[in-house]
């Protein structure tokens, strides 16, 4: 699995690269693997006011239907166009040409809520033991 160490994270696996004020947000290379083949993406449109870990869309999957949640709060200020029409970029490239939106941040402050690369390297080794169990 790749994990970006210039990138924060939630729990929920997805990621955040911050420049300025402005958040770019997607879903991290194990997610993408956890669900196949991505098919479809729900994504809210610019001016819609995000919650950090609140629902902000959908990504379905050859396998299942998940909700995203936003890692950070503020305004949805882009939604990746071409994400939409190919979602499989998620899957070649989940953190570059994959990534969903940009959001323009409410509280930076928020960012230290969410995990570091070695913290979400923790949490995805750990819940690959668990369903080796």
């Amino acid at each position: 699995m790749i994990i970006r160490p210039d990138l924060r994270y939630s729990s929920e696996h997805e990621w955040v690269r911050v420049e300025g004020d402005v958040g770019t947000i997607g879903v991290t290379d194990y997610a993408q693997d956890q669900l196949g083949d991505i098919v479809y993406l729900d994504l809210p449109a610019p001016g819609t006011t995000l919650t950090q870990f609140g629902k902000m869309g959908e990504i379905e999957s050859v396998k299942a239907v998940s909700d995203l949640y936003s890692p950070i709060g503020g305004e949805a200020v882009e939604a990746n166009q071409e994400v939409v029409e190919s979602p499989e970029l998620v899957n070649s490239d989940a953190y570059g040409r994959g990534w969903l939106i940009k959001v323009r941040l409410s509280d930076p402050a928020e960012l230290d809520k969410l995990l570091s690369a070695e913290a979400y390297d923790e949490l995805i080794t750990k819940e690959m033991e668990e369903n080796t169990d």
